[in-house]
């Protein structure tokens, strides 16, 4: 079992950047690729960004390339999601995701492949 806490939403202006957290407990994090996924009001649940268990292997949305950066610190059971120059249509409920990886390094784009869910931080981005 792997439980999953992010932290770091909150209300932004346009332009300006979060760092969004997600603390993981558990089983042995560094065999589990995780991904970074929103949900918008009215809007089905979207990925973001993901990464490998390694964090050789990195995914972005074409929507937040260039934008946002993913990145993982396996010593600190943690990864993160840097937001930058943060849009209206950013707002939304951020979660992060895990999937256990016994071979390979991959990342995962579909939500269907995560194991593990947080509970999700809100990012409201205001014009």
């Amino acid at each position: 079992q792997v439980q999953l806490v992010e932290s770091g939403g909150g209300l932004v202006q346009a332009g300006g950047s979060l760092r969004l957290s997600c603390a993981a407990s558990g089983r042995t994090f560094s065999r589990y690729a995780m991904g970074w996924f929103r949900q918008a009001p009215g809007k089905g649940r979207e990925p973001v960004a993901a990464i490998s268990w390694s964090g050789g292997r990195i995914y972005y949305a074409d929507s937040v390339k260039g934008r946002f950066t993913i990145s993982r610190d396996n010593a600190k059971n943690t990864v993160y999601l840097q937001m930058n120059s943060l849009k209206p249509e950013d707002t939304a409920v951020y979660c992060c995701a895990a999937k256990s990886t016994i071979t390979g390094d991959g990342y995962y784009c579909e939500s269907i492949s995560y194991n593990y869910w947080g509970q999700g931080t809100q990012v409201t981005v205001s014009s």
